[in-house]
Formats: structure tokens, C-alpha cells, sequence
């Protein structure tokens, strides 16, 4: 497959500005409102963020890590690119979409790509009911905070929440708590990708509580409803001998 408009873009970084400036005096480019493709230099935080710019635009993002963490990245080299372009295969996720009502009346309408998470403001525990589908799984819950992640995400703050990895093709979100204090012994529940996710905050006014979708936070939510939005599509792409796939399989190897 050929990709005849290529933009590249990178990350405010020493490394990633480098990276940018020795591909775009090597090869041809334009500005990423005119791309077919867009090469972005940097690390996953800033895979995330070209994801979130540029999602209206439907185009295919490449990553090449210049960054300290690259699990949605490939490795960087000047040479060769149009042709690892033309093999690289792509991987289409489905960003969670978060609906925030705040305890003012507020709405708050939000996307992300690996998770949202539920945490507490103050130096108390929060306290949430949690509903699936509309029918109440949780009658309470007394946490530092809980997360649904995406089978992308599932190797980022889910993981380091001791939640599951997911494969990408498993049709599954993880429903993960935060250090729950009750109950204690609760470790989370795998859900359908069709499943709508609704957090009810108790004691709000005492125990106030955030909502946060990948780096757009809400503050002081009342109640918080979390689906998988399959009416967007976005495109990463990977060398064959790095995909995705594999890296979240590998990552359930690691000692």
C-alpha cells in the first residue's frame, strides 16, 4: 500500500523534534491536515494525545518511539521508511466514551483510548454503587478509586492496578478496582464490550470523587456512565514483527 502524503510530527522533546527534523530532511512531507498517514515521534503519552488531535481526521498513525515508554510505538530508523510504511499492518480500536454528570448539573462528554478512571479528591476513601447494563452489580464500594480500561489500555494504569491484560480481539473491558478497602477481597470483573458501565458517587458533598478519560478530567462527578463508542475507529499502525497483538500477549510473560 502506498501512502504518497506523509506527515510527521513529534513530541516537544530534544530526542523527538531530532527525530522529526532528519525524517523530514530524508523525505517528502506535508502538514498533517493533508496526510494519508501521519508519523508521530515520541512516546506512548504522545501516541495518545496524536490519537485524541487527530481522530475527526481518520487517518493511520505510525509511531516511532523517541520517548521513555513506547508500547504503541515502533523503533526508530531513518532508513527504510516508505517501505516499513507499505508492511506495516494496521490495528483498529474503539475508543471508551465517558458521560460525566457533575454534582452542579455540569455534563461532561469525553473519549479514551486506554481507560477512565474513578479517583477520590480528598484524604477520604470514595464510595460508589456501580451498575452494569442498568442493573446494580455493587451496592457499595469504599475505594481509593476504580478504572474501566480498553484491551489497549489494559497494559497501562489497569495493569499497574493488578487488572488483566486483555487481547485486543477478545471483546472484553476490564473493570478494575483501585485499592478497595469493601470489599476487600473484590478483584474486578471482565464485561462484554457491549456493556454500559455506570458509577453512582455516594456521599458526593463528603467524599467527592474525579473522572478521568485519558487526560480530560471531571471534577466533583455525581454520576459517571462508561461504553466502548464503536462508531470511531482509530488506525495505529505496526512492523509485522511488532504488533500490537503480540506485545499485549508477550506482556503476560513478563517476570
Amino acid at each position: 500500500m502506498d501512502f504518497p502524503k506523509i506527515a510527521f510530527v513529534s513530541a516537544d522533546t530534544e530526542a523527538g523534534n531530532a527525530g522529526r527534523k532528519r525524517l523530514e530532511d530524508r523525505y517528502p512531507h506535508v502538514a498533517p491536515e493533508e496526510a494519508d498517514l501521519i508519523v508521530a515521534l515520541g512516546g506512548d503519552g504522545f501516541m495518545l494525545e496524536m490519537l485524541h488531535r487527530y481522530i475527526d481526521r481518520h487517518v493511520p498513525i505510525y509511531g516511532m518511539n523517541r520517548g521513555s515508554v513506547g508500547f504503541l510505538m515502533n523503533t526508530f530508523r531513518e532508513h527504510g521508511l516508505i517501505e516499513r510504511l507499505r508492511k506495516a499492518q494496521g490495528v483498529v480500536l474503539h475508543p471508551l466514551r465517558m458521560l460525566a454528570k457533575l454534582r452542579n448539573g455540569t455534563a461532561v462528554d469525553a473519549l479514551a483510548i486506554n481507560e477512565v478512571s474513578l479517583l477520590r479528591e480528598t484524604r477520604q476513601a470514595a464510595k460508589l454503587r456501580i451498575r452494569i447494563d442498568g442493573k446494580q452489580r455493587l451496592e457499595e464500594m469504599i475505594c481509593d478509586g476504580v478504572l474501566v480500561s480498553s484491551p489497549a489500555g489494559s497494559t497501562a494504569y489497569n495493569l499497574s492496578a493488578h487488572g488483566p491484560i486483555i487481547p485486543l480481539g477478545a471483546g472484553i473491558l476490564a473493570l478494575t478496582p483501585i485499592s478497595a478497602f469493601r470489599p476487600r477481597r473484590w478483584r474486578g470483573a471482565l464485561l462484554p464490550h457491549t456493556a454500559k458501565v455506570t458509577f453512582e458517587i455516594l456521599e458526593a458533598d463528603k467524599r467527592p470523587v474525579s473522572a478521568v478519560a485519558d487526560y480530560t478530567e471531571a471534577r466533583d462527578v455525581a454520576e459517571v456512565d462508561i461504553y466502548e463508542d464503536r462508531s470511531i475507529d482509530l488506525t495505529l499502525m505496526f512492523d509485522p514483527e511488532h504488533n500490537l497483538e503480540e506485545r499485549i500477549i508477550a506482556e503476560q510473560f513478563v517476570p
